[in-house]
């Protein structure tokens, strides 16, 4: 058996409700005799439902394999889905997505015609809830945080981390992961927190390894969402969640210290003032005031981290001043 030309990796945790039609839309993708083979791996992330039994159900299908990782986290997940992975190329597609016919052909021509591309996504689409719609409160900006993705219909190469494509949409070059050590456990989804910024770390460590980052318009994902999502109380967990992310993330950059607490001051001043500035502005007001809140999750993590350092120090230090000293002999 040869090889396949690009492992399609599913991560999932409690999701039955959507699994299959994920699984489903990639036993369906579009082949050709350029793009004629791949796998599909759905990697069980210590679900409690009845996942297994939603694969099971399409286990007879020869591109499709189970694993299963008892370590909950997304990363970790991740992890292990890509060391299992036959193909050079490996593409994530959320357990609550439906990607398009052609989305693993798109991706993998265009790692064909680039061996400087690390890493790859596309356009996501919202499905809405039977009987929803986007509520009014919503702006465009933070329906990014139900998935959303959209920078326009031609190629875009990435240069700024803030605009790397989705992980619901989203594909690495084996030996990129491999090189930098795989995706950061401490990083990504764990359970029911909202912990985020693994690809935004990823890009960064992308471009300053001189590789390149692109947004493919055609390999197009729709992403459901969740009921649950559809409230004010969810997007301000995520905001939250994302500040602490975005303060661990600056740890692993070296950009940890008292500056943070400076710059998330700064960002929650700015986004107070905008929630009353948009007063009138339903979605304008939430999206600030949203925002802002983030800061504050961003500032609790900086403290946490800077008290640690504190007392880290203090212990080194005294631990240092009760250390024998060497006799008088001993220096003689």
């Amino acid at each position: 058996m040869t090889d396949p030309k690009i492992s399609a990796i599913i991560c999932t945790h409690n999701r039955d409700r959507y699994l299959g039609a994920a699984i489903d839309s990639l036993l369906d993708q579009e082949l050709d005799h350029e793009f004629s083979d791949y796998e599909v791996l759905v990697v069980d992330n210590a679900s409690t439902d009845d996942t297994r039994s939603v694969v099971d159900a399409r286990l007879p299908h020869p591109r499709l394999r189970y694993l299963y990782e008892p370590s909950l986290g997304l990363s970790t997940a991740r992890n292990t889905g890509a060391e299992a992975a036959r193909s050079p190329l490996i593409s994530y597609l959320d357990d609550d997505a439906e990607a398009s016919r052609g989305w693993l052909k798109t991706l993998y021509q265009a790692y064909q015609a680039n061996d400087k591309l690390a890493i790859a996504g596309g356009k996501v689409t919202l499905i809405w809830p039977e009987g929803m719609s986007s509520p009014p409160w919503l702006s465009p900006e933070l329906s990014g945080n139900l998935g959303a993705y959209d920078l326009g219909d031609s190629l875009v190469y990435i240069t700024q981390p803030g605009l790397t494509p989705r992980g619901l949409n989203y594909s690495i070059r084996k030996v990129f992961l491999e090189q930098i050590g795989g995706f950061d456990p401490n990083l990504g989804r764990v359970g029911k927190n909202l912990l985020s910024n693994e690809e935004l770390h990823m890009t960064q460590l992308a471009l300053k390894a001189a590789w390149q980052v692109a947004y493919l318009p055609n390999a197009l994902v729709a992403h459901n969402v969740e009921p649950a999502r559809l409230h004010r109380a969810w997007f301000l967990s995520r905001s939250w969640w994302q500040g602490i992310s975005e303060s661990y993330r600056e740890q692993l950059a070296g950009r940890a210290g008292p500056g943070q607490l400076m710059r998330g001051g700064e960002r929650l001043v700015r986004g107070l003032y905008k929630t009353l500035k948009y007063l009138n502005d339903p979605a304008q007001r939430f999206e600030n005031f949203a925002y802002a809140y983030g800061q504050v999750g961003y500032l609790s993590s900086a403290m946490q981290g800077l008290l640690f350092n504190l007392i880290s120090v203090k212990q080194s230090t005294q631990s240092s001043l009760n250390s024998p000293k060497p006799s008088q002999d001993a220096l003689d």
